[in-house]
């Protein structure tokens, strides 16, 4: 069975992208711990983070490694922070995010009900700030 980030990435369930290429995509949480908590995930259904190819790994990190640029950058944050959990939905992400202090790291602190101005007004944050670095060929519109 198809993950609910398949789902997502294949257009049957809405997300909010800030990134999109041929090997990953970058989309907001619904359940953010600060706002612009992003999700990059592999187009690819991989569960294990520790079973995915090197290489494909690298990659993904690259891919988070721009959009915590993005959110550092678009909410003037300290620090971008970058998690593995993995118990939610068994497709690998990882989580990208503002992080302003070490409680930022508590994702059993995430907010289960933004509004969604919120998460719209992350979404363009990021998306803007994506471009202004130089990265606006993955920016879908």
């Amino acid at each position: 069975m198809a993950s609910v980030f398949s789902a997502i990435i294949d257009g049957q369930l809405p997300g909010r992208f800030v990134w999109e290429d041929e090997e990953f995509v970058g989309f907001l949480t619904i359940a953010p711990i600060t706002p612009g908590h992003t999700l990059v995930v592999p187009r690819k259904e991989i569960d294990q983070w520790q079973d995915v190819d090197a290489e494909i790994f690298a990659r993904l990190n690259g891919v988070a490694q721009k959009i915590g640029q993005a959110v550092r950058q678009a909410w003037d944050a300290p620090r971008a922070g970058l998690l593995i959990a993995g118990l939610e939905v068994p497709h690998l992400h990882v989580h990208v995010f503002p992080a302003f202090t070490m409680g930022n790291f508590d994702i059993s602190s995430a907010d289960h009900h933004p509004s969604p101005e919120s998460l719209d007004e992350a979404q363009a944050r990021i998306k803007q700030a994506l471009r202004d670095l130089g990265h606006g060929a993955h920016v879908p519109d």
